[in-house]
């Protein structure tokens, strides 16, 4: 059966995973290490998963439950490769999709702006979340959960 992980310490999408899921009758576990309290709706589908605080304790949870029919949403980009190794599938919150033939430069990427970061020359921050990036991530998450259903 599939079910949909969510990376929730800072996921933007929780209410359209919500949605989606109670549409499909999927289950969610909402994991977070519970620096910030996160209310999830009381649903029987909707599991709210505390873990210790600490770096990635969130994400070793998601990866040690998560299922080759399963879905991660997460716009950790080192977690979605660690999804991606176990042959689940994971999504980022503005609806990019992330696979074994884009996360190496995502990664790549990641660690070329934490270098540069080190410098102190570059100060940007991830771009304002949208309408359209809401959009484009329901799109999504309903492409990729009907993909995991079927087994592809």
């Amino acid at each position: 059966m599939t079910a949909i992980y969510i990376d929730g310490d800072a996921c933007p999408v929780r209410e359209e995973v919500y949605r989606v899921a109670n549409r499909l009758r999927l289950h969610v576990f909402v994991v977070a290490n519970g620096s910030r309290p996160i209310l999830a709706p009381r649903q029987d589908n909707i599991q709210m998963v505390i873990v210790d605080a600490g770096a990635d304790k969130a994400d070793d949870w998601i990866e040690e439950h998560i299922s080759q029919s399963d879905v991660c949403v997460t716009a950790d980009i080192p977690l979605a490769a660690r999804v991606l190794a176990k042959d689940a599938r994971a999504l980022a919150p503005n609806g990019r999709a992330w696979t074994r033939d884009n996360i190496g430069s995502a990664l790549a990427g990641r660690e070329v702006s934490r270098h540069l970061r080190e410098l102190g020359l570059d100060h940007k921050g991830p771009a304002p979340f949208t309408k359209s990036d809401r959009s484009r991530f329901l799109s999504a998450l309903d492409t990729i959960v009907q993909a995991a259903l079927r087994g592809r």
